[in-house]
């Protein structure tokens, strides 16, 4: 599904007339599916496409600084201190989930519970086979079997990988001593895959794999969703009733550079594992039309894409907040007169 719409993408790209912009970005896989929609529905209606590398956030953040796309794209924000460093500005354009994704053969869709501490164990190669105590215990009505545990993760600097590690390391001492968080850490156990697609395929193709991906991957690949122990200690399933309960307690206003990281919230209902998609653009831009042209692309997204992101379980940006950023942080993207490039 995915790489059917990466190729119907490029079609219309190249469809577009001489005088249609061509928008460059690179980064983050976790917000590609709603980006892959928004960009069909933007070309539709204005004419001009969208070049969006999907290469995962650490690689959206080396080509931003380097000044080779007019926008980058990062799950993992940049601290304050690294986007002055860098001359760069960032504002969540989408919410998501991560959700946790298994391969068992017996095992119903949905049915599997798991907390932090057991994913975590699963992660650290503690734990090694599915009908081991500790699993059997959060599912005492899943007939769980023998079989042997093959973790798939992500082999590249990834903003999934930050959101997934991120929770992990808040839950489990072990985990946060033994491999930390990060864009890329040293995973001790498992196989590695490239990008959201390549974990969902990883998993698809292995009895006995467990993987973590964006919720929308996990739905175009009919992947099977494990329930998650939340903060409240109740066991919730994925969708965008429980990634919106965590978003809800998002405090953007008072978020110093826009850092906000939305994994472990508190919530009767909140899925564990939610987190924004950054966009990274330079406050003095070379090219002030391209710029010009990337910001009417997510002005666009903004008041067009909400039922687009819904449908993908992603949680639209809340209006408060857009006005937020179009005033607070579009207006810091100057060029090099130093006129604001966002006029609107």
């Amino acid at each position: 599904m995915i790489k059917q719409v990466a190729a119907a993408f490029i079609a219309t790209s190249l469809a577009a007339t001489a005088s249609a912009a061509t928008i460059t970005g690179a980064g983050a896989t976790f917000p590609y599916p709603v980006y892959s929609q928004w960009a069909d529905g933007y070309q539709d209606e204005t004419g001009n496409g969208l070049n969006y590398q999907a290469i995962g956030s650490g690689g959206g953040i080396q080509q931003i600084t380097a000044g080779t796309v007019t926008f980058g794209a990062s799950d993992a924000p940049m601290t304050p201190e690294e986007l002055k460093k860098n001359n760069l500005v960032q504002w969540p354009q989408i919410m998501g989930g991560v959700v946790p994704v298994v391969h068992v053969e017996g095992v119903e869709d949905g049915a599997l519970r798991l907390d932090g501490q057991t994913l975590a164990d699963i992660y650290r190669g503690e734990i090694t086979t599915w009908n081991d105590d500790a699993i059997s215990q959060l599912n005492p009505d899943v007939d769980l079997p023998d079989t042997r545990i093959t973790p798939v993760y992500r082999a590249e600097g990834s903003g999934t990988n930050f959101l997934f590690t991120h929770y992990l390391a808040q839950v489990s001492s072990d985990f946060k001593n033994e491999i930390g968080e990060g864009k890329s850490v040293a995973w001790p156990a498992g196989v590695g895959a490239k990008a959201n697609a390549g974990v969902a395929s990883q998993v698809n193709g292995i009895n006995g794999a467990i993987g973590y991906v964006e919720s929308a991957y996990a739905e175009q690949n009919d992947l099977n969703v494990a329930q998650m122990k939340n903060q409240a200690g109740n066991f919730v399933t994925a969708g965008s009733d429980t990634f919106q309960a965590a978003a809800a307690n998002a405090d953007w206003q008072n978020a110093d550079g826009m850092y906000l990281v939305l994994t472990n919230q508190p919530g009767d209902q909140s899925w564990p594992i939610v987190g924004a998609s950054f966009i990274l653009m330079h406050t003095e831009v070379d090219d002030a039309k391209a710029a010009g042209d990337a910001l009417a692309f997510f002005d666009w997204a903004f008041e067009n894409g909400d039922d687009m992101a819904t449908e993908l379980n992603y949680i639209p940006m809340p209006d408060g907040v857009v006005n937020m950023i179009k005033k607070d942080v579009w207006s810091q993207i100057k060029d090099s007169s130093g006129k604001a490039v966002w006029q609107q």
